[in-house]
């Protein structure tokens, strides 16, 4: 079964591509981007989710986000206590 996909277009003032020094393309390369980004930092968006989003494979995705000194995991305090936890409790 293949996905269904829907077009999602939005105007941009030609002067924001020239402040950014951008062409079209690589302004939409990186609007895809950080909103992956943005919903995968909310938890609204698995890894895989957000590679998606973005154009990426999932490895590829996180390469990129490497190169732009994001965490890939993300975890609380609570969190990462009950994973140090959890391994002090295997045997």
């Amino acid at each position: 079964m293949s996905e269904q996909l829907i077009n999602i277009s939005f105007s941009v003032n030609k002067g924001i591509l020239s402040s950014l020094k951008e062409t079209k393309d690589e302004f939409i390369t990186d609007i895809l981007f950080l909103s992956a980004l943005l919903f995968y930092r909310k938890r609204k968006l698995s890894l895989g989710k957000a590679a998606k989003l973005a154009g990426y494979s999932k490895i590829d995705f996180i390469k990129k986000l490497q190169e732009e000194k994001e965490y890939i995991f993300d975890y609380s305090d609570k969190e990462i206590d009950d994973i140090f936890n959890d391994v002090k409790n295997i045997k």
